[in-house]
């Protein structure tokens, strides 16, 4: 069952320079109880996808066509008084960067409970309380809530911030990166505590990362992005061991086999477009070596190449003819 729809989400940025795409025609589903990958490199558009779902882009962002649907309610049509009631209640967001999502002058504890109080989750006497077994929640010890955050270790920050996002206990939880800036044991054990947060409590998760191994670990379902739109959408086996995509393959070629640990890695040669400069075709001919004459020129539609993998690319348009 689709708990999340996102249908032909486009955003653009109006600067001073003028008016870049930084998303166009997205879309993808998220299943109750699973979890969600969304890959790419950076500036593929894979935060502002995810801001814009919320509805939290910076003031340069605006959404300009889509519809985010929650159970059959399109979030962008929702007046802002209503749109709250849904954030943190039914959606949240662990913002990547735990050190600059908390208030640095204010205690971790404080800062869970304002979240507890904003939206009604409980009475304000049993807030302190609700914070501690939160904090206990996702292995923090309930006596260090009244610490600052410069007191807590760097995964102890990113705990109280995934502690915050389940505060109101949502149904969907958006990790943009959140083992960024993590050393490799404490990047394992934040995958395992979000692996079983999303068990014990049924949570829906959508990880943001540029990591194939951190989807690999946790996802049930990849979104690979370029150049804001998407390549191929999949579950993870087909992803890993069918990708279709000439994209998707140089990132899965790109990552380390522990089968093989003394194969080269393949890089993938040039960057991703700038907004300010995207290819008239396809977002990724550029760099392909597989693109033909039609891939300068058109944007290729997205195709299911078999049920439930869908891709963009007209090299799969032409197999699947």
């Amino acid at each position: 069952m689709s708990l999340l729809k996102v249908r032909d989400l486009t955003v653009e940025y109006h600067t001073e320079g003028g008016i870049f795409c930084a998303v166009e025609n997205l879309d993808f589903e998220l299943q109750q109880g699973k979890s969600l990958g969304v890959v790419g490199e950076s500036g593929c558009g894979k935060t502002t996808a995810m801001l814009a779902a919320m509805r939290l882009l910076p003031e340069a962002g605006r959404i300009v066509g889509g519809r985010v649907l929650l159970d059959g309610v399109d979030l962008l049509q929702l007046p802002l008084t209503e749109l709250r009631q849904v954030r943190w209640k039914r959606i949240s967001m662990i913002f990547q960067g735990a050190m600059n999502a908390l208030n640095p002058v204010r205690t971790v504890g404080s800062q869970i409970e304002e979240a507890l109080l904003l939206h009604d989750t409980v009475p304000r006497g049993q807030a302190k309380k609700e914070v501690e077994r939160l904090l206990d929640l996702v292995g923090v010890l309930p006596s260090r809530a009244n610490q600052y955050p410069h007191e807590y270790s760097g995964g102890m920050r990113q705990r109280a911030v995934i502690a915050m996002a389940l505060a109101c206990q949502p149904q969907i939880v958006i990790a943009d990166e959140p083992t960024t800036a993590l050393d490799v044991m404490v990047q394992a054990q934040i995958l395992d505590l979000l692996q079983e947060l999303q068990r014990d409590l049924d949570l829906s998760i959508i990880m943001v990362t540029h990591d194939l191994g951190v989807v690999a670990e946790l996802c049930d379902d990849v979104l690979v992005m370029y150049g804001g739109r998407m390549a191929e959408w999949a579950d993870i086996d087909l992803i890993y061991n069918q990708a279709v995509h000439p994209y998707t393959r140089r990132l899965l070629s790109a990552f380390p086999d522990i089968d093989d640990p003394r194969a080269s890695l393949a890089s993938i040669p040039g960057h991703p477009p700038p907004l300010d400069n995207l290819p008239p075709g396809c977002r990724f001919e550029p760099r392909c070596g597989a693109a033909v004459g039609r891939c300068r020129r058109e944007i290729p539609e997205i195709i299911e190449v078999a049920p439930g993998h869908f891709v963009s690319c007209l090299l799969a348009e032409r197999e699947g003819s």
